[in-house]
């Protein structure tokens, strides 16, 4: 497992994780442009607020490709089935 120090948001994080660099940053540059779409300038709203959303952004699209996962999954098994059983 890799060690990481990272700047996230004006926030220094130290972790660890089997992933290499280049998802790593590509999960922090996801995060930082995420939370800038919902930094507008001149909003009052709390950095803890923003990254409330975000991660409630972030969680709402795994959920969504969780599903659509399942439903090609369920696709492919019945297209194994159909090619097993010879049936068009």
């Amino acid at each position: 497992m890799r060690s990481y120090n990272l700047n996230v948001l004006d926030l220094e994080v130290s972790f660890k994780a089997e992933a290499d660099s280049s998802r790593v940053e590509s999960a922090k540059r996801l995060v930082e442009e995420r939370f800038n779409k919902l930094n507008f300038p001149g909003r009052q709203i709390s950095k803890e607020k923003l990254l409330t959303f975000l991660v409630l952004g972030l969680a709402d699209d795994l959920l969504q490709s969780d599903r659509k996962l399942d439903l090609l999954n369920q696709r492919l098994e019945q297209l194994v089935e159909k090619i097993d059983s010879g049936t068009p």
